[in-house]
């Protein structure tokens, strides 16, 4: 009832500019070396702050928004609208993420969401589109313009196949951006092709401008998304409280999700509140125990404790171990792998998210890596069965 789609699954596109000596720019570098630098980039981010202006163009019509965008990657987002002309997504729209919680204040309705998710997977979308672009498009470097006044190098990008359906995701920036071609006919949509336009920052090696672009077999644009970024900033420092919310004293708090019971530094702090013993898993390194989340969901569900363990230097990078009183796996659906505890044998789940699941003394266990690029098998059986309830 009170989702926007430009809010939320609209473009939280490329962003920032960062102060890290670029090349020599009297020679033209090659599109794949501008990236992996741009990619290098983005991996030493720890703050950002920009204003964003998005224009969205088809044949009929042009809109445009302009945001203030700050960021801490890669799960920590603030978002302003300052100016819109989408009656939508109005100026005063405001969305603040955190890793358990996001907050998005609609002035049209005066209504406020607070969405908790503290056990939401984060995603560096923006690294992610970066190597998207490396691994699936053809590129072509077509020399330098000025963005922002500054000097940037473009890349042309053509994908090395698109299937164009009533309509298309984009990855640009953070998120999924759903061109509206709803109305095109289908003759149209069969032919059509995209391309996308990228201008990398010369000096800071960091992309400033994005655009996307679908047109018909004889030229005509169907869709046109321009992104730009201006006055922007790399770890200038941010107040304390840029990620958290108060909202408006006269606005409606609707609230979504169940609000975890704490969120932990130590195993210490977070077994005072579990109903059970927490395990202590050894994880290779560099990761380390970043949070732990305790979530009561009734009688019929119990208590859920996850451990969070991250890459300090890419907090992108995370393994975690959900701890349950009630099974959610079905073996049924999942493979057998050669480990047991206690004899209860360990399941595997492969996909976007690598998991081993096991069910012991009572309790029910998932070991995950949404990057599936650690041996969940050699951390098991550090975990291996508990049975102490209290």
């Amino acid at each position: 009832m009170y989702r926007r789609q430009l809010l939320v699954t609209g473009i939280i596109g490329f962003g920032g500019c960062v102060a890290i000596p670029g090349g020599d720019s009297t020679d033209s570098p090659s599109s794949d070396d501008l990236l992996r630098e741009a990619l290098e980039t983005r991996a030493g981010l720890t703050a950002l702050e920009a204003q964003r202006t998005m224009t969205m163009e088809t044949p009929t019509e042009t809109g445009e928004r302009t945001d203030r965008i700050v960021q801490r990657p890669p799960g920590e987002q603030r978002l302003e609208v300052l100016e819109s002309d989408d009656p939508d997504t109005p100026a005063g729209t405001v969305s603040v993420r955190s890793r358990p919680v996001t907050w998005e204040y609609y002035p049209d309705e005066s209504v406020v969401t607070e969405r908790h998710h503290p056990n939401r997977i984060v995603s560096d979308r923006t690294r992610q589109v970066l190597e998207n672009l490396l691994e699936d498009y053809d590129l072509r470097y077509e020399g330098t313009d000025t963005v922002d006044g500054r000097p940037a190098h473009r890349i042309d990008a053509d994908p090395d196949s698109v299937e164009i359906d009533r309509s298309l995701d984009l990855l640009v920036g953070e998120t999924v951006y759903r061109i509206p071609l709803e109305e095109t006919p289908v003759d149209d949509l069969e032919e059509a092709t995209i391309s996308r336009s990228i201008w990398i920052d010369d000096e800071y090696r960091y992309p400033v401008r994005e655009r996307d672009v679908v047109r018909t077999t004889d030229g005509e644009i169907l869709h046109r998304l321009t992104v730009t970024y201006e006055d922007l900033a790399l770890d200038s420092g941010l107040e304390p409280d840029t990620f958290t919310y108060e909202p408006p004293a006269d606005a409606e708090v609707v609230e979504i999700g169940t609000e975890p019971e704490g969120i932990f530094d130590s195993r210490a702090a977070a077994e005072k509140r579990a109903p059970y013993e927490l395990p202590e898993p050894e994880m290779p390194d560099p990761y380390a125990l970043d949070r732990i989340t305790l979530v009561e969901k009734g009688a019929d569900s119990g208590t859920t404790t996850t451990l969070w363990y991250a890459d300090p230097d890419r907090p992108e990078r995370e393994l975690f171990l959900a701890v349950r009183e009630v099974r959610r796996f079905e073996p049924d659906v999942l493979a057998e792998t050669g480990l047991e505890f206690e004899g209860n044998t360990v399941y595997y789940r492969d996909g976007r998210i690598e998991s081993l699941f096991w069910d012991c003394g009572g309790l029910n266990y998932e070991l995950s890596s949404p990057m599936a690029s650690e041996s969940l098998e050699e951390i098991a059986p550090s975990v291996g069965c508990l049975s102490s309830r209290k």
